[in-house]
């Protein structure tokens, strides 16, 4: 693996979002657009990371923690300035540095790698340049170069000849260079332009001028360095991102009813045979494995479902949730922090909240375990093969046996012993004839009031 160090721009105000949180800290599918690039940073084990900050900068500092290194550029003069403003934190480094923007997430590790690698290849040049071909090349700058990829001249649409605008390759802003050619470059890049600002594609031209190679490395998908500057972007992002996984999760043994209506986070792990019926949606932390099935309009976040499970209609897992082999959950059940053992079943309209229940229990329809007393959360332990009763509120802290009934409309305030029954109900109370004298009362007074 190449020594390089990786420069992350991300100091733009971004004011097309029109958001008071940073740009790069929107998430895709549950995760910051930086964190998703930086995941992919990690993956070549860079030596250094150093992210350019401005505006917002305590946002992006709290976010990034000790994951990187990060320097201020204020005033902001352009992408050349951004990348010299990294050259202290860098000190001595002597190796390449690999410039990305915070704005396009989806560079693979192996466009990054492909960059490096065609740094070091025998022309040695000073300058590798991230190309593209879209299907409109619009106003993107163009990169002229020859058929090994080597640079004759990188020109912006707005200066390019005819002939020029009708070259296809065009430039993403994604560079690689070795540390001492990139400041040494960098140092003669001037302003003189409508921006009064210093752009860092102008090392390129630069070099070429001084007799040095520059050369291009071209990815063959467009969409790995579409940058995101408003909320449509971001959502075209969203969709992008998830039309892929969406196919990974089939190609990897998984059915898909409706498969633009799943939605899946960044880290959700799927097994094989599962099936996932239209309008499911997956928070981050959630993982569903094999043969499981996830019926429509689901809602799983931070919650394991294990194999040959069944969940939902209608059906919400929070963080916490862990459904042990064989168990279900049917419509409208909400679990959290709770954990249904293996054959377990909650079919239909309950609450199980930081609950354990054992193997082979039943929960009645409209259970809640009352969980919270307004200051302290309350477990609630469930035996295995319990039988719960519809209308049932187990008061936490409590236990309810092995074999255990609990009657449907008790509220168990103290804990049940093993195969014991348990009922909670005021006396009934019956007066015969009641309803009909009632009924007779109120049809009289109801004539009455329409005569009046």
């Amino acid at each position: 693996m190449t020594h390089f160090a990786a420069i992350i721009l991300a100091a733009g105000k971004g004011t097309r979002m029109k958001s008071d949180l940073h740009k790069v800290l929107h998430p895709i599918a549950g995760k910051a657009m930086i964190d998703h690039l930086m995941d992919s940073v990690d993956a070549l084990a860079p030596a250094h990371k150093v992210v350019v900050v401005g505006a917002g900068r305590e946002q992006l500092e709290q976010a990034l923690g000790d994951r990187a290194m990060t320097c201020l550029q204020e005033p902001q003069l352009g992408t050349g300035h951004a990348v010299q403003q990294a050259q202290g934190p860098l000190g001595g480094f002597d190796g390449d540095v690999l410039i990305m923007y915070g704005d396009v997430p989806f560079v693979r590790p192996a466009t990054m790698q492909a960059m490096l690698e065609r740094l070091r290849q025998d022309d040695e040049p000073a300058a590798v340049v991230l190309g593209f071909t879209p299907a409109d090349a619009l106003q993107y700058g163009r990169v002229i170069a020859d058929a090994h990829g080597r640079i004759a001249k990188m020109v912006e649409f707005k200066d390019a000849s005819e002939e020029e605008r009708s070259c296809c390759l065009c430039n993403s802003g994604l560079m690689a260079a070795r540390a001492s050619d990139l400041w040494a470059l960098l140092d003669r890049v001037g302003n003189a332009n409508a921006q009064g600002e210093y752009y860092l594609p102008d090392i390129v031209n630069i070099a070429i001028s001084d007799g040095r190679a520059c050369a291009v490395v071209t990815t063959d998908d467009p969409n790995e360095v579409a940058g995101i500057n408003s909320r449509a972007e971001l959502a075209q992002a969203e969709a992008q991102w998830q039309e892929l996984k969406r196919a990974e999760a089939m190609a990897d043994g998984a059915t898909l009813r409706a498969p633009e209506t799943v939605f899946f986070s960044w880290d959700t792990q799927i097994g094989r045979d599962v099936t996932i019926e239209p309008n499911v949606v997956f928070g981050p932390g959630a993982s569903v494995a094999d043969g499981a099935t996830i019926l429509a309009f689901s809602h799983i976040e931070g919650a394991h479902v294990g194999e040959g499970c069944s969940v939902g209609p209608f059906a919400r897992l929070r963080p916490g949730s862990v459904m042990e082999a064989g168990s279900k959950v049917g419509n409208f059940v909400e679990m959290k922090n709770a954990v249904l053992g293996p054959g377990a079943k909650a079919n239909h309209l309950t609450y199980l909240g930081d609950a354990t229940v054992g193997a082979e229990a039943n929960i009645g329809a409209g259970t809640i375990t009352c969980n919270y007393d307004g200051y302290f959360k309350h477990r609630t332990e469930i035996g295995p093969r319990a039988f719960i009763g519809s209308n049932s509120a187990l008061i936490a802290p409590v236990k309810i046996g092995a074999d255990a009934i609990v009657a449907a409309g008790s509220a168990v305030s103290r804990d049940v012993d093993e195969g014991e029954l348990r009922m909670v109900r005021g006396e009934q109370i019956v007066k015969p004839g009641w309803a009909d004298r009632f009924h007779d009362t109120m049809k009289k007074k109801k004539a009455a009031q329409k005569k009046g």
